[in-house]
């Protein structure tokens, strides 16, 4: 198999990774140092912890310049850009040098996404935010007080998700509701195949073509889940107590043996 699979576990400690194909050269030793390597893997996490690698294997701490924990971060039009608990996001042209970009609100940002040329990014109370450039950011109306959780791209459409909530976009600028059928708590949210697959806690998982009709599927467990993605045909989610599952199609899910018994909290892929 010619893909990496990297999923996160955690108990205190939170990253969210993201990968790009990059051709810049990067430092991947020290913050200082100067290398040959490209950076293709960026990591976030708690009190302001910004990792990045070349390989997924080898990793190295950067300077973020912030004590806040990190929430989501996403990668567009040759930047990195990821979001903080205080309102605050933070860009990088390379993933080594960090610049702090005010964003205009003080709610806890919890995940952002690139699409249709334009940055997303998401959080408490119902808080949205669109940015062309990463650097100057506008407050769009949700229409919810909602935390939103989860926020991807696909198919020309934007989906965010948050307490049994779903909001989709064409634009990242004008948002609609969407029925999602459940009152539960929905953490992460991902698009693939032609399929937009949320889920939530309780082991509720859901899915869209379209973004506006939303299905249940069964997934076989009640364990909380809390990252979803889609990667070389294969949708997976992971959870407690090292709850993964995987699915070709986002309908019929297959549990996993994951080989821990930690809180998986993310999950990404990447060639």
């Amino acid at each position: 198999m010619r893909h990496i699979l990297i999923i996160v576990s955690i108990f205190l400690f939170s990253f969210t990774i993201i990968s790009c194909k990059s051709s810049k050269s990067t430092t991947t030793t020290t913050d200082n140092s100067t290398s040959t390597s490209s950076v293709v893997f960026v990591g976030v996490g708690n009190s302001g912890t910004i990792i990045t690698s070349p390989d997924g294997t080898s990793w190295t701490k950067r300077t973020s310049g912030t004590i806040y924990n990190l929430n989501g971060v996403t990668y567009g039009n040759g930047l990195f850009v990821t979001v903080n608990s205080f309102g605050t996001t933070l860009t990088s042209p390379d993933g080594n040098s960090w610049t702090k970009r005010t964003s205009g609100t003080y709610n806890s940002l919890y995940d952002v996404t690139y699409g249709n040329n334009k940055f997303v990014t998401v959080g408490k109370s119902g808080t949205i935010l669109t940015s062309s450039d990463g650097t100057t950011w506008t407050s769009r109306t949700s229409g919810t007080n909602v935390g939103l959780n989860g926020v991807t791209y696909g198919n020309g459409l934007f989906v965010t998700v948050g307490w049994g909530t779903i909001l989709t976009s064409s634009d990242g600028t004008t948002w609609t509701e969407r029925t999602s059928g459940t009152s539960e708590y929905l953490r992460g949210v991902t698009f693939g195949n032609g399929l937009f697959v949320t889920v939530s806690l309780g082991g509720t998982i859901l899915t869209s073509s379209d973004g506006t009709s939303w299905d249940n599927r069964t997934s076989g467990t009640y364990n909380n889940f809390y990252g979803v993605t889609y990667g070389n045909g294969l949708f997976v989610t992971v959870g407690d107590s090292g709850t993964f599952l995987t699915s070709s199609d986002g309908i019929t899910w297959t549990e996993r043996t994951s080989g821990t018994s930690e809180t998986l909290k993310g999950v990404t892929y990447s060639q």
